[in-house]
Parts: C-alpha cells; sequence; structure tokens
C-alpha cells in the first residue's frame, strides 16, 4: 500500500564555490537564514561550528525539518541537504538559493519522496553545468 509521501529530501552538491565563503561561518549562518525563507519554511533554531584549519558544518533546525552544510573550501564544494514535511515549503527555493548564495559554477540536487509512500521510487535529479541558478523537475 502506498501513501502520499511526508516530505520531500532535496540533496544538493555544490562545486566551484567561492572559498572565502564556504569557510565564512557569519555568511553560512545568513545563508542558512535565508534559505529557510527563499523556501518557505520556519527557522526554529540555527547551529553551527568552524574547523581548523578551515571548513563550516552549520544545521539550522525548521518547523518543517532541516537543512544543513557541510563545507570543504580547499575543494570548493558544499554537501546540502534540505528536508521538509507538510505542502508549504519549497525545499528547491531553498536549494537554488544556496547554490547562488555560494556562487556554485555547477551543482547536482536530487530530490526524494519520503514517507511510506514509494515502493518503488526514482528521485528526481538535475544537474547545472553553468548557470547555478536553473532548476527544473
Amino acid at each position: 500500500m502506498t501513501h502520499p509521501p511526508v516530505g520531500s529530501h532535496c540533496i544538493l552538491e555544490l562545486r566551484g564555490c567561492a572559498s572565502d565563503r564556504l569557510n565564512d561561518e557569519a555568511f553560512i549562518r545568513e545563508a542558512l537564514t535565508q534559505a529557510s525563507k527563499e523556501g518557505m519554511s520556519t527557522l526554529l533554531k540555527l547551529e553551527s561550528q568552524k574547523f581548523d584549519p578551515q571548513g563550516v558544518t552549520a544545521f539550522a533546525i525548521l518547523a518543517e525539518s532541516h537543512i544543513s552544510i557541510h563545507t570543504w573550501p580547499e575543494l570548493q564544494y558544499a554537501a546540502v541537504d534540505v528536508f521538509t514535511c507538510g505542502e508549504t515549503a519549497k525545499p528547491r527555493l531553498a536549494c537554488e538559493y544556496m547554490a547562488k548564495a555560494f556562487s556554485a559554477a555547477s551543482y547536482t540536487l536530487k530530490e526524494v519522496p519520503r514517507g511510506m509512500c514509494v515502493s518503488p521510487y526514482k528521485p528526481s535529479e538535475v544537474v547545472s553545468s553553468g548557470e547555478a541558478g536553473v532548476c527544473s523537475n
């Protein structure tokens, strides 16, 4: 028996990002705050940790679930997860914002429906080779 999805989990791979932004904890916190707004989600709490010599991990707890980011400035790479539940949040919009905010040269976005809904499922995938703001179904 299948049921409608309870949420959407977007897995975003950002490549060719601005290294200085990937290593700037304050910038990353602001990016998560803005991404939650762009994704029509409610930010409840924000935690972050800067690492030595470089890199930041940050986690935004949303009323709808969460947004997380792990950065590797030396590789110009960031791994981002946006998981939202309900019907009002727009996780893809949050992902598009993150790609633009970090000036990603390219990105891969995979969206996975979550819940007891899929049997079997194929995650949708969006790949951009140039413009980091382009995202389609």
